[in-house]
């Protein structure tokens, strides 16, 4: 009796792992499950089911879509990726034209090392230099963009308490109002290096990360979103999650009468658009010891229902530990291309 035949996939770490066909479509339809029982969100079809098993499971190192299907990419700190990554000093002019002239990107993020507004305020004006010199280099649209970033915000290095110490002292109030006060002082910056950007002629904005440090994070993006895009209404702004969950570090934050803590991709995009946002940076967590079939029928399943309600452009979040792809730094290719594939097909998305 021959053994039964396996297929070549990954775990969410990157490691390589053979699965049966049993197996595959298993996981595929536990990870369905999994966020359609988190999300209350409809599950993908049986068809939708098969198709991301079919994807697995194609022959080939890398896969890709039908010319016609092919979509646009946005991104976040793009402009540093050949100098990190590759180690090679390159200026983030000259890394705006390779990625345009050579990798054939349609946009790039030019974004200061320590990626955050907090610290690009002090240095607006010169970052406001950087990208009017790659915008005289380069033909595609330019973003500038950096993490909100609010812990940056707390003692020593800033100005409120840190509520991280706060909560666990049972200072639950204070513990608020730290955050709050931090939200205040995180949208003025983030307007702030807004202007620089817009009077140096960037194509538009990008709030990188929201979230990350849970709902007073998150609503930072949405405030500051709303007072650039009254200041600049021609400057888009794309607003980019650091998870899946808003996590209720606060937990009373309310955008429009609605709580953050808790939503989900297809409740955070309602909020995005209300601000004005151009784009939305959907993300999904990939788990390390699940297997890429699990984690990227999770992801469709949660992408797909917030491309169903989006009336903004959705590009997915489709790097290291997001979106299926595996938390690795040097990513491979044929477990990216297929969770591209995936999310093209499945979740009709606009963008990556």
């Amino acid at each position: 009796m021959s053994e039964e035949k396996k297929f070549f996939t990954r775990m969410g770490d990157g490691s390589i792992v053979y699965m049966t066909e049993a197996e595959i479509k298993d996981d595929i339809r536990a990870g369905v499950m999994d966020a359609a029982d988190r999300g209350k969100i409809a599950p993908l079809t049986e068809d939708e089911m098969n198709h991301i098993y079919d994807i697995v499971t194609m022959p080939g190192g890398i896969v890709g879509v039908d010319p016609k299907d092919a979509i646009v990419t946005s991104n976040d700190s793009g402009s540093d990726k050949i100098s990190t990554k590759c180690s090679i000093p390159v200026d983030r002019s000259i890394n705006a034209m390779i990625h345009e002239r050579v990798l054939g990107a349609d946009s790039v993020d030019i974004g200061y090392s320590d990626y955050n507004y907090k610290t690009v305020k002090g240095v607006a004006k010169r970052e406001a230099g950087v990208l009017k010199r790659a915008l005289s280099y380069t033909t595609m649209p330019l973003f500038y963009g950096a993490m909100p970033n609010l812990g940056f915000y707390t003692k020593p290095d800033g100005p409120v308490d840190n509520w991280a110490v706060l909560l666990p002292e049972g200072k639950i109030k204070e513990a608020m109002a730290a955050q709050e006060e931090a939200v205040d002082h995180a949208v003025r910056d983030i307007v702030f290096v807004a202007e620089q950007m817009y009077d140096a002629g960037a194509d538009g904005f990008m709030l990188d990360t929201s979230g990350a440090a849970g709902d007073a994070d998150f609503l930072v993006s949405l405030k500051a979103t709303e007072l650039i895009k009254e200041k600049f209404p021609d400057m888009g702004v794309e607003i980019g999650m650091a998870g899946e969950f808003v996590l209720g570090m606060h937990g009373r934050l309310k955008y429009n009468d609605v709580r953050l803590a808790g939503l989900y991709p297809h409740q955070q995009v309602k909020l995005v658009e209300q601000a004005g946002a151009s784009i939305f940076g959907a993300v999904v967590n990939t788990n390390c010891n699940m297997s890429f079939p699990w984690n990227i029928a999770r992801v469709c399943t949660f992408i797909k229902a917030c491309s169903e309600v989006a009336t903004i452009p959705v590009h997915a979040n489709a790097g290291m530990g997001v979106c299926a792809i595996p938390m690795c730094e040097n990513l491979p290719a044929d477990i990216v291309s297929r969770a591209d594939k995936c999310l093209i097909e499945i979740c009709k998305i606009d963008g990556l």
